[in-house]
């Protein structure tokens, strides 16, 4: 409705802008994702991988596996998009691409408390990689989570900001 009455859009421009949208904020995180799980691809080959514990090894396969499903849920969209063009199914590459990313960056936040445990954990010591870890988690759920939803609670006092938006 809002869309309608403030941009005069159509179901399928607003399909179109939501996809654009989604496409834009993919291509910020997908980079860094491939990165990441190629970095942790070739950890195992290192010398030093040998020194890891047996706690440690595990860490190291949780985080890679949250870094893979991760690629695989924050490129998911594409092959959505490419098994449904032309099919006239944008709304549901929509919802599903809107659903994907979510789980994407959820994992992703995952695997990147992982990297930090395993670093610091390398470099200073285990109780400090578990800190840090613990604490790069709390800040991706404030961040990521935690602010987006306090935001989007807000509605009424959005639309009192901004008068005449529903």
């Amino acid at each position: 409705m809002w869309n309608w009455e403030a941009r005069g859009e159509t179901e399928a421009q607003r399909l179109d802008r939501n996809w654009n949208s989604l496409v834009q904020e993919a291509r910020i995180v997908q980079t860094g994702v491939q990165l990441l799980t190629g970095f942790l691809l070739i950890l195992p080959f290192q010398s030093r991988f040998d020194e890891l514990s047996d706690p440690m090894r595990w860490l190291y396969l949780v985080t890679v596996t949250a870094s893979i499903v991760a690629t695989v849920f924050l490129v998911a969209p594409v092959s959505t998009h490419r098994l449904l063009f032309r099919r006239r199914r944008l709304d549901e590459v929509v919802r599903a691409a809107h659903i994907f990313d979510l789980v994407g960056l959820v994992l992703l936040g995952v695997a990147l408390s992982g990297v930090a445990v395993l670093i610091f954990a390398v470099v200073i010591g285990t109780i400090a990689g578990v800190i840090a870890g613990c604490c790069f988690a709390v800040l991706f759920a404030l961040v990521w989570g935690v602010y987006p939803w306090y935001r989007r609670g807000r509605e009424a006092d959005y639309r009192s900001e901004y008068p005449g938006r529903q």
